[in-house]
């Protein structure tokens, strides 16, 4: 069942205690996705939880034709859609897909209240999932009311290539307006500015942000 993956989970976030470990163990369960695959539609009914191990998964709602993005999901996190519908036995508000190869623990729903009442690392990882996404869908929440979607872009651009160590953003004009909400028409004026200005160099499939 993939041991070694689950043990890095734990060795990451600390969690020490023995029975929990087994328990994991136990009742887990570690799959491979490659690139683009579908873990969650919305309107789904969940009865497991993901934990991404390795790789990332992309959390996003849709309206009409336009994508929302809410956010990404990192190794040694968990998605709070998920976990909320798990708790609640809800239907997922949100889809979720890989954005790369990525490895995903999942833990059977009924066990997430249990194991919140018995150990004590296991809901200081569900409370924390909580507070940490609470902080990003705020900060998210403020770029949209206070920023100009040109200022969106460009911070966009620098976060991409600060995470990734690239100058090389690999979306297209639809995929970026996917990401910040918007539509391709007015991603591509904007890049058009920005090239015009310096600031990038427009390429086939992807962007070169100006250093």
């Amino acid at each position: 069942m993939g041991e070694t993956s689950i043990t890095s989970f734990f060795e990451f976030e600390s969690a020490k205690e023995p029975l929990l470990k087994e328990e994991i163990l136990k009742v887990g369960n570690v799959k491979s996705f490659k690139k683009g695959e579908l873990l969650i539609r919305e309107g789904q009914y969940l009865k497991v939880l993901p934990i991404v191990l390795k790789g990332s998964i992309r959390v996003f709602q849709t309206h009409e034709d336009r994508e929302i993005l809410l956010y990404y999901v990192q190794p040694q996190e968990t998605c709070i859609m998920s976990l909320a519908a798990c708790l609640f036995n809800n239907e997922s508000p949100s889809y979720a897909i890989t954005e790369e190869e990525t490895d995903v623990l999942f833990i059977p729903s009924s066990y997430i209240p249990i194991w919140q009442r018995k150990y004590m690392s296991w809901n200081k990882f569900v409370l924390k999932s909580y507070r940490n996404r609470y902080d990003e869908l705020l900060d998210s929440f403020n770029d949209v009311v206070f920023k100009k979607i040109d200022e969106r872009v460009i911070s966009y651009f620098h976060e991409y290539a600060s995470n990734h160590n690239t100058n090389k953003i690999p979306l297209s004009h639809q995929a970026l307006a996917h990401e910040l909400g918007t539509t391709r028409v007015v991603i591509s004026r904007i890049l058009k500015n920005f090239e015009t200005q310096g600031k990038v160099v427009l390429h086939r499939g992807f962007v070169e942000l100006k250093k």
